[in-house]
């Protein structure tokens, strides 16, 4: 099956790839990906909020970007079904926490 595709204002033919997936135990709730993302995608939570990351644990509280590992939120996928492969989060996201893949077209 052939891929979504669409054409820039210029003509250009682009695939757009949606992202599928959300790495919560690399996430450092900074939030950029919120701030950029044009559609609603993502939502902050409280970290303990969410199973598998109560046992996270890093030795480093605070890498090279600033932020600290102990910070209360994490991103979540709150409607991926919305998101329009653009990718600007996976740009501004320091941790790479995102996944994109194209969608087949319906």
């Amino acid at each position: 099956m052939e891929p979504i595709t669409g054409l820039t204002r210029g003509g250009i033919a682009w695939t757009p790839a949606f992202v599928n997936a959300l790495d919560q135990a690399k996430c450092i709730g900074c939030g950029r990906c919120f701030k950029v993302c044009p559609r609603d995608v993502f939502d902050l939570v409280d970290r303990e909020d969410v199973d598998g990351l109560d046992d996270f644990d890093d030795e480093d509280d605070y890498g090279d970007d600033g932020f600290s590992d102990d910070t209360s939120m994490v991103m979540s996928l709150k409607n991926a079904l919305d998101c329009i492969g653009c990718e600007a989060c996976s740009r501004v996201c320091p941790k790479g926490c995102m996944t994109h893949e194209p969608a087949a077209a319906a």
